[in-house]
């Protein structure tokens, strides 16, 4: 891909954050299910600032979780913007997101389509590395704001449920505008950085810009012979193949 090609790709970045404020560790998160969705923050290449989806209560307030008429509003939206030329933009989207969407909206089958149609830059950089590395490590090897402070992934459901809802949304949109600007930046330089756990900046090249999930599945497998007990592809797959 060359340079033209990926200055002129056109991205909406999304994010979730999850309803359920009692989950003990999110890695395993599958053995809590339903999380819910509070809300959901989007991104496309062409708007200034994110706009965040959630359900309100008659009254006008933001419901405890989103409904699942409106999560479903936001899977056809996803799939609008696709077919106008705008291609999904997560990090971890495949495991995590769009399993999510996929249950509190109902429909299976379109979001398993925009799950592999879609950007997954952590999944990508997994496929070439053998390793996930944190976007908030990405945004700092990139020299970018990165995502907020002061409030964490855990945290935020616990936020939302106790009314701090400005909080969570403010939160979920950093995580948005960062995706988006990490995706663009990488992209623009052709490769992308990251702080390792040693503190030191690393980088991988990007010579035809960001591979859907499809396309990132054939990249041969990197060698992992070095790690004691590497992830698999499949790992993040799963409720796919399911």
């Amino acid at each position: 891909m060359n340079d033209g090609a990926r200055a002129s790709m056109q991205f909406v970045a999304f994010d979730i954050e999850t309803a359920k404020p009692d989950v003990p560790d999110m890695r395993l998160w599958r053995s809590h299910r339903p999380l819910g969705i509070s809300c959901i923050a989007s991104q496309t290449t062409r708007c200034a600032e994110p706009r965040v989806w959630f359900t309100r209560s008659e009254a006008g307030v933001p419901e405890s979780r989103m409904s699942r008429q409106d999560v479903l509003a936001f899977v056809r939206y996803l799939r609008g913007q696709a077919e106008a030329g705008f291609v999904p933009l997560t990090w971890n989207g495949l495991s995590f997101d769009f399993d999510v969407l996929a249950e509190e909206s109902g429909d299976l089958s379109e979001c398993k389509a925009l799950a592999m149609s879609h950007v997954d830059m952590m999944f990508h950089f997994f496929c070439s590395k053998g390793f996930p590395v944190a976007l908030d490590k990405v945004a700092m090897g990139m020299n970018l704001p990165g995502k907020s402070k002061g409030v964490s992934g855990k945290e935020a459901p616990v936020l939302w449920a106790s009314g701090n809802h400005q909080a969570v949304i403010d939160y979920v949109a950093q995580d948005v505008r960062t995706t988006l600007a990490v995706a663009q930046a990488a992209e623009r330089l052709a490769e992308v950085s990251w702080l390792t756990q040693q503190g030191r900046r690393s980088s991988m090249a990007l010579p035809s810009g960001w591979l859907r999930v499809e396309q990132a599945l054939e990249i041969p497998e990197p060698d992992t012979s070095w790690m004691t007990d590497p992830m698999r592809r499949d790992a993040f797959m799963g409720w796919i193949d399911s």
